[in-house]
């Protein structure tokens, strides 16, 4: 089923009220290799990136105090 475009409308609002963007490019063919090791992984890429910053940040900030 289409989303109308109240459904859209408000989809946009709220992602702009409530999320931010991070890009950034990768080389050829890596986006690939990413890609598959997140469908891999049963997650989507965009869930395989924040779960890999999220964990690298935590293992950073655990090193530091150590």
């Amino acid at each position: 089923m289409a989303a109308t475009e109240a459904q859209m409308r408000a989809t946009a609002k709220w992602q702009k009220e409530k999320t931010g963007e991070v890009r950034f490019r990768v080389p050829k063919g890596e986006r690939a290799v990413i890609q598959a090791h997140a469908n891999h992984q049963g997650e989507s890429t965009t869930a395989f990136i924040k779960r890999a910053i999220k964990e690298t940040m935590e293992r950073d900030n655990a090193e530091k105090h150590e």
